[in-house]
């Protein structure tokens, strides 16, 4: 029963302390210019204290928050691979479930952009996946010239992104059985710009298309010509258009091109 009183009391006295010593902060910030240097120098060791107090706490509490933080992103980064951020709504969607969903947002419906790996997953049958040309890589052919990265580095850099070895994956598969060339342009590889690999890749599916008379399918997600690569990248559409005419006008084979977000054909 003592020591709880006593405790009390304690507590009680700590409580007026503080207010006093609140009160008399409050009191040498409104007045100024007075003559008693002894209550002063009382108030300002008392201020000090207490600001020391709140500063040491202040710290505390930071280097608490600082750690919360990084625990916080710790656990992020762990659980990051399991979830797809919609570009719309900012939303979160369960990556197990996303691609069954044809990469819907399920809080906004937004269409989020597919790579080319994924559009070939849900275009043909699986298991029926046969690439051509896998080892055709850009060189530098131009030597073209940049202040910021070498081409070279930048394809080296988004052949590491990316996985692939180009803007296009080329090959044959089947759609219900039947057998179809496909060519899918990526645009998470240099913006699915066309270089002289993308332009022979593409060339050389037509015409394998055209002596096995197969259906053609061609995913288009490009931004158009590969500057790096000067006219050689230009010369690449009208490769690319005789390649077809024969396959269309001369062969009178199946071909269907499909225009995929974004294509903005610079």
């Amino acid at each position: 029963m003592n020591d709880t009183q006593y405790t009390w009391n304690n507590h009680i006295n700590s409580c007026i302390d503080s207010y006093l010593q609140s009160q008399i902060c409050i009191d040498s910030y409104i007045v100024s210019g007075s003559d008693n240097s002894s209550n002063n120098y009382i108030s300002s060791s008392i201020c000090g204290e207490s600001g020391n107090s709140s500063k040491n706490a202040d710290a505390r509490t930071s280097d608490q928050i600082i750690r919360e933080s990084s625990t916080d992103l710790d656990v992020t980064q762990k659980y990051r691979h399991l979830w797809v951020q919609c570009e719309n709504c900012y939303g979160l969607n369960y990556k197990k479930f996303f691609k069954s969903k044809m990469n819907l947002c399920e809080q906004c419906g937004y269409h989020l952009k597919m790579s080319s790996s994924d559009r070939i997953e849900l275009s043909i049958d699986p298991g029926t996946w046969e690439p051509m040309d896998e080892d055709m890589v850009s060189l530098d052919p131009i030597e073209f010239h940049s202040e910021e990265e070498p081409y070279k580095n930048r394809i080296d850099s988004y052949q590491r992104k990316t996985g692939l070895t180009e803007a296009v994956q080329t090959g044959i598969g089947q759609l219900d059985g039947i057998n179809v060339a496909i060519a899918v342009m990526d645009f998470q590889f240099m913006g699915g710009s066309m270089g002289s690999v993308v332009g022979e890749k593409i060339t050389r599916l037509i015409e394998y298309a055209t002596k096995d008379f197969l259906p053609l399918i061609i995913v288009c997600a490009s931004g158009g010509a590969r500057m790096q690569e000067g006219s050689l990248s230009l010369m690449q559409m009208a490769k690319i258009s005789s390649a077809l005419y024969d396959y269309q006008s001369n062969k009178k084979l199946f071909y269907v091109p499909i225009l995929t977000s974004p294509t903005t054909g610079g």
